[in-house]
Formats: C-alpha cells, sequence, structure tokens
C-alpha cells in the first residue's frame, strides 16, 4: 500500500561474493565470481541457473557452511562469516541431499532437528503437530523415513528446516528428482509459507518453477546474468517469439532455418519457437515458404516470451557474444 516500499527490509545482501576451488590445471575454477545478491523480506526469490552455475555453492555460503573466497554476504545485518551464530538462527537450510535418519520415524527426526536447533519441549509439541499438518504428513508419524516416498521425505526435510521457525528458507533445488504431483504439492507448501511472511531463496533449475517467483537472478559459470520479476525480464527481452507447427517436420526445420530474422529457434513438443526480430515479416515469410513447400500448417501464431526463452537467451549471448 501507502507506505509499502518505506517498509521494504533487506534480508539477504551479497558483495562481490566469489569462491574459487583449487584445480588440478594452474587456474584456479570460480564457482561464484563477484557474484551480487540482494534479496527483501517476504520475497520468494529464485536462483536459476543450469547444473554447476554455482547455485549450491551460494546457498552453502549463505547457510554459513561454506566461507567465501572473497567478498561478503550478510543475512539480516548478520555476517555470515563474523556472527555466523546469528545467521544460523534465523534461517532453515536444506540442502540438495538433505540427510533425514532413515531409522527414525517421521515424528522422531522433526524431534531430532528440533534439539538440535534448541526448540524447546513445551514448544515442540505444538510446533510439530503444526508442522506435520502443514506437510500433510500427519498419518506417517511413525513411518520410518527410509519407508517414505520421494516426495514425503522432501516434505519432512522442509519441515525439519522450518522446526525452529526460521524467518529465511533456504532451499538448494528441493524439487529435483521429484514427481510431477510432488512437486506441485511443494510449490504450494512453499506459497502457504510465504504467506506466514517468511523469505525464501530457493534454487531450481527448472524455468518452470523460476515463472512462480516474485524475483529472480539467473546464475550462469558463478556470474548474475540478470535479476528483476520474470515479468520484467520477458518483456526486456530484445525479440518476438513466434510459435509455429507445420507437416511434415522435417520441411519445418528446413524452412526454419533459411529465415533471415530469426535470431534462434528450438523444438518444444510438437512445435518450434522462433526467436525473431520482427514478427509480422516472419510469420509472412513462414506461411509463405511453408505452402510453397508444400507443408500443412496447423499453428502460427505469436506466443508469450517465458523463463526459458529468456534464459536460452542469456546463455547464448554469453557463448556467443556477437
Amino acid at each position: 500500500g501507502l507506505f509499502g516500499n518505506f517498509l521494504m527490509t533487506t534480508s539477504i545482501e551479497t558483495f562481490n561474493l566469489t569462491k574459487r576451488y583449487p584445480s588440478q590445471s594452474k587456474e584456479s575454477r570460480s564457482a561464484l565470481d563477484n557474484y551480487d545478491l540482494h534479496v527483501e523480506a517476504g520475497q520468494l526469490y529464485g536462483i536459476v541457473g543450469p547444473d554447476g552455475a554455482g547455485k549450491t555453492t551460494l546457498l552453502r555460503i549463505l547457510s554459513t557452511v561454506l566461507t567465501p573466497t572473497s567478498g561478503s554476504a550478510q543475512i539480516e545485518g548478520f555476517d555470515v562469516i563474523k556472527q555466523s551464530e546469528q545467521v544460523r538462527s534465523r534461517i532453515g537450510y536444506m540442502p540438495q541431499a538433505f540427510s533425514l535418519y532413515p531409522d527414525l520415524s517421521v515424528l522422531e527426526n522433526l524431534r531430532f532437528f528440533a534439539d538440535m536447533n534448541g526448540v524447546s519441549r513445551e514448544k515442540q509439541k505444538n510446533r510439530i503437530a503444526e508442522l506435520l499438518e502443514f506437510a500433510r504428513l500427519t498419518e506417517f508419524a511413525s513411518r520410518r523415513s527410509e519407508n517414505l516416498s520421494g516426495g514425503m521425505r522432501k516434505k519432512l526435510a522442509l519441515a525439519c528446516a522450518m522446526i525452529h521457525e526460521p524467518e529465511i528458507l533456504l532451499l538448494d533445488e528441493p524439487t529435483t528428482g521429484v514427481d510431477p504431483v510432488s512437486r506441485r504439492e511443494l510449490w504450494q507448501l512453499l506459497a502457504k509459507v510465504i504467506e506466514r511472511g517468511v523469505t525464501i531463496v530457493v534454487s531450481t533449475p527448472y524455468m518452470d518453477e523460476a515463472e512462480r517467483c516474485d524475483v529472480v537472478s539467473v546464475i550462469y559459470q558463478g556470474k548474475s546474468l540478470i535479476s528483476g520479476s520474470p515479468v520484467d525480464m520477458e518483456q526486456q527481452m530484445p525479440f518476438k517469439i513466434i510459435e509455429v507447427k507445420a507437416r511434415p517436420r522435417g520441411t519445418l526445420r528446413q524452412v526454419a532455418d533459411s529465415i533471415d530474422g530469426v535470431i534462434q529457434w528450438r523444438a518444444v513438443g510438437d512445435r518450434l519457437r522462433l526467436s525473431v526480430n520482427n514478427s509480422m515479416a516472419v510469420q509472412e515469410y513462414l506461411k509463405d515458404a511453408l505452402k510453397k513447400a508444400g507443408a500443412e500448417i496447423t499453428i502460427l501464431r505469436e506466443a508469450r516470451i517465458t523463463m526459458e526463452d529468456v534464459f536460452i537467451y542469456l546463455v547464448e549471448s554469453q557463448e556467443h557474444p556477437v
């Protein structure tokens, strides 16, 4: 509302955050390269990038597990290196391979993490009941965690990371290797957490998940390529997308290859997505060229730019600078 802008408080900030790992060759490898991050309180913030981009390194530094080579990181004003105790009490961290104890039940796992995070016994009862309800695990409370499905294991891991009511959640690819239904369920849970005012930083290789975030930072080879809301990013792109479906497919691909105004194209399912400078001109050309080649067109239209398009464009620009 009216005073919204004054109330925005910075939750997480990094300056020139750099982490180098020694490598076999002379050069050391930068997992993070002068990475700047700015997360406001209450945001659902996505760190989006391919495997090996630096997502895990970033979250490990923010969660005080890893020390940066240079640069700084602060969580709610506390330095992650010098004030790691204060940082730890404020965050819940869910690493990619969150280790639950397989021979402990759901309930025992929650108790264990509650004890470890200093949640008093009298507080535990209500908090654990609340989290079991939240993660829809109440009826599985006595099941050993080794006997849970992958999706349930992730939900239990999320509940364990939230046990001490942290103000910030750091989730490293929480939905990797999970079936589509569980993936959707996890995102529904995250939406509920955001409603409670918790700040969430979530890393993901999936562009459809990036669309769900308030703000996204696209990370590639340890560098931030762009950050902003998905909608803003999509609108800033210097191209339009044309979606086309025609048979035979081979003809369609040949025609797509022959057009000048196409920055790039890719197949998505049974159609092609073309990034173009001039939408009308390319659509006209496609119509003519496909008709001449005897192809049958079933779809030819301008389509909405997605995070996937943004991401591919940014990465291509890095690898083949104009």
